[in-house]
């Protein structure tokens, strides 16, 4: 069966944020169940329906509907039926009778073309008939909406959010300039609306699609983590996008600055194109390549296409957001003199000796500072005492009576922070008593702004000190939220590795900061006894430094394994987490975590989470599962969030399974096991340490496979055992930075496995994909005026 042509009967499930519906229909007198996303169905609607028919394992036989058609009731049952279905606000069962037996086959043409004449029906006085008519009307012109633009691809639940965000104005839009779609409109993207535009007929070089490709070469730089794009690779990417070329990208650049959609600066001395190229090809970013360099064969003609490689354009949201970071941390960098305070070193001296601890010279130093300024940066790598210094500076600010606060990136950052200090600590996002919907959906911003924080300017944490954690992971806009919520006089202290991988989102916020030179810095460099035992520690340093690491040398927590094709270093990998590890370390498989530095590849991410959940977590006829957007997922699966979603619930539930604790937002990198598999309700439900999710199967293509993730995957996380494949990849990849942050995160134990010349190449390769910040020049500027 691929056609269903019926009535609605009853609704036994809706999803009220997606749509997806579960209904009992009634095609000539048999009942069927239909699913699909169909917002605006009622109850006693009349649909032609094309689909296709699936066997649910337990609920047996449903239609599935792609694409469908109200059709208009015509005999008096049929209208009677669809009135008194509840769909119409005012009309129940009775007064549904009471219409059609007075207008019979005639009433919905009475409806439509002369309301006025409801009013003859007892019960409907003249105000009630109007509003009837309108409420059918709008159900009407909301399905000839969805049906129009079906006809151009878009989903039935996507051609709800464009009615409803312009009404019968959606029309005109999708005619004349379909690319604004891809701005006011949440999921939208430029591929889609450059898929209606060209099947309504728009130019390829039309204004419209030119300025909107610009537009959307800058978002997905920002997905990149860059904050602005130099003119050429803002051409190369915009032409490459369009596969046009554009002759003049300046008039569309100054157009958008006129509407306040970019802007654009110019810095530095003018470079000719080939002084440029030269730069890019000797390290220069290229735009959205692993690669990194622009190419030998990018060639333009500054003369004819008038563009100046000193030239930045910025989508306007980053560029003020950084400005409004800079000029915020400004406000905040208040310092004192720091001669030398004899109460405060006897202050330290009785806390070091009382919890059995020593600080060098730099670590009083960061305490000094600490509590003689209003910004701190405490840097520094792995084993040089950070969380012993911040243990100092926070026993200091309590012994004075100061309120503190603790926070970090991620909620598994956050848990490592509370243990290792023994004071509270949350995600900076439950800090700011982030809200998942939004105030205001005309903002512009995408996924960093949706929803609001409860804490801001008008709201700030009531607090004297703010301590963050692994500021790497920190991005512009996220920065940006925390600083509006500290007042000038609270103490934000800022604390991070800034060797390790830069933030997922854009900007570069902890090496800006530090580079800028304006604010208190302390780098922790001396390596503790206690840490220079772990070879996990050395060798992170070594690494770091560009030094060799003798492989020979027995370990406890540094281990490699050689071998050299792909199967081989598969079944090594399998045998340590499986049978080797968890006996050696006493932790359970799932604890652990594998991870390299690509998706792609022989051993790349797709592949190996393919083959892990066939050792780890086999097909068993008693395990649900359900294959979604072509990943297979399983109960029992470690899956990964890999995308924000401000406005995901979750549950903290109590002894008997009842909630005890509700919130909203579910963040990149979060890593769960699946729990719960309904392939009746369409959904999947996911815990996360203590908190339950549960997922659409629409929603679920933010979730991923995470027996292997990605090294960028693992920032702000920290596992008992890291194994991490050593086998050939692209060099921009292949880089030290990435190895670097893989050791750290292991607590207990490192095991490389493969090739051992590859893990050499990495620790020469110093290269690393350029990312396009201006922080450090705000901060600069504003600290130069003054």
């Amino acid at each position: 069966m691929d056609f269903f042509e019926g009535y609605i009967d009853h609704i036994i499930f809706r999803s009220d944020s997606t749509g997806y519906t579960v209904m009992i229909g009634v095609m000539k007198g048999k009942d069927y169940t239909l699913v699909g996303t169909v917002p605006g169905l009622e109850p006693g609607e009349n649909i032609k329906a094309d689909g296709h028919e699936t066997t649910h394992q337990i609920y047996g036989t449903q239609f599935v509907i792609d694409k469908y058609q109200v059709v208009p009731p015509e005999s008096g049952e049929a209208v009677e039926r669809y009135l008194g279905s509840g769909a119409i606000k005012g009309i129940g069962a009775a007064m549904a009778s009471r219409i059609v037996k007075k207008f019979g086959d005639d009433t919905m043409r009475i409806i439509e073309e002369e309301p006025e004449r409801l009013a003859e029906i007892k019960g409907i006085s003249s105000r009630k008939a109007i509003d009837i008519a309108a409420s059918v009307n709008s159900k009407k012109e909301m399905q000839h909406a969805v049906m129009f633009l079906q006809q151009y691809g878009i989903s039935i639940n996507m051609a709800g959010k464009i009615y409803a965000q312009y009404g019968n104005e959606m029309y005109d839009i999708v005619r004349d300039n379909p690319y604004k779609l891809a701005e006011d409109i949440d999921g939208m993207g430029f591929r889609t609306c450059d898929e209606i535009a060209r099947n309504a007929g728009i130019k390829e070089d039309s204004d419209f699609r030119i300025e909107s490709g610009i537009q959307y070469a800058l978002a997905m730089s920002e997905s990149n983590g860059h904050c602005y794009l130099p003119l050429p690779e803002l051409l190369q990417a915009t032409e490459a996008l369009l596969n046009i070329t554009v002759h003049d990208i300046n008039r569309y650049l100054l157009d958008l600055q006129m509407q306040g959609k970019v802007m654009v600066k110019t810095v530095g001395k003018k470079r000719s194109i080939d002084e440029y190229l030269k730069e890019a090809e000797n390290g220069g970013a290229g735009f959205m390549g692993e690669g990194g360099g622009i190419g030998r064969n990018l060639v333009y003609d500054a003369d004819n296409r008038n563009v100046d490689p000193g030239v930045r354009v910025y989508r306007s949201l980053l560029y003020y957001t950084e400005l409004q970071v800079a000029t915020k941390l400004q406000e905040l960098n208040i310092e004192k003199e720091t001669d030398k305070d004899e109460g405060l070193e006897r202050e330290i001296d009785e806390i070091t000796e009382k919890e059995g601890i020593e600080l060098d010279d730099l670590q009083r130093q960061a305490v000094s500072y600490a509590a003689n300024s209003g910004l701190l940066v405490i840097t520094g790598g792995p084993g040089t005492g950070k969380t012993t210094t911040i243990n100092t500076i926070i026993r200091v600010f309590a012994n004075e009576g100061k309120t503190i606060l603790l926070a970090a990136p991620t909620g598994r950052a956050a848990k490592r922070m509370s243990e290792s200090t023994g004071w509270a600590a949350s995600t900076i996002h439950r800090l700011l008593e982030y809200q998942g919907r939004p105030e205001d959906e005309g903002d512009e911003g995408g996924e960093q702004i949706r929803g609001h924080f409860e804490r801001d300017d008008r709201n700030p944490l009531e607090c004297d000190v703010v301590i963050i954690d692994e500021m790497s992971m920190v991005d512009i806009f996220l920065m940006n939220s925390l600083l509006k919520a500290i007042h000038k006089g609270t103490r934000l202290i800022m604390v991070g590795d800034a060797n390790q991988l830069p933030s997922v989102g854009a900007g570069n916020v902890l090496r800006d900061i530090i580079e800028s030179g304006v604010i208190r810095t302390v780098k922790l460099n001396h390596i503790f006894r206690q840490a220079a035992e772990s070879d996990i520690v050395v060798n992170a340093h070594k690494i770091n430094e560009g030094h060799s690491v003798d492989l020979s040398k027995k370990s406890r927590d540094f281990l490699f394994i050689r071998n050299q094709n792909p199967e081989q270093i598969f079944n090594s990998v399998t045998a340590l987490i499986l049978d080797k590890l968890p006996g050696y370390l006493g932790v359970d498989p799932f604890d652990m975590q594998i991870m390299t530095p690509q998706r792609k590849g022989a051993l790349g991410v797709e592949r190996l989470n393919q083959l892990l959940q066939e050792r780890i977590n086999p097909k068993d006829s008693k395990k649900p599962e359900k294959e979604i957007n072509g990943t297979l997922f399983r109960l029992g699966d470690k899956v990964m969030q890999v995308k924000n979603d401000y406005n995901l619930i979750w549950e903290i539930k109590g002894r008997y399974g009842i909630p005890i604790e509700k919130g909203e937002g579910v963040f990149n990198g979060d890593i769960g096991i699946i729990t719960e598999i309904n392939n009746f309700a369409q959904t999947l439900t996911v815990k996360f340490d203590d908190r339950f999710v549960e997922y659409e199967f629409k929603q679920c293509d933010s979730l991923d496979l995470a027996y292997a993730i990605t090294i960028h995957k693992s920032q702000g996380s920290e596992y008992p055992a890291v194994i991490i494949p050593m086998y050939q990849g692209p060099q921009m990849l292949m880089n030290r930075n990435l190895l670097y942050t893989a050791v750290t995160r292991a607590k207990r134990c490192v095991c490389l496995v493969g090739n051992p010349q590859i893990f050499e190449q990495m620790i020469s390769n110093e290269s690393e994909a350029k990312r396009y910040s201006s922080l450090s020049e705000r901060l600069r500027e504003i600290s130069d005026a003054g």
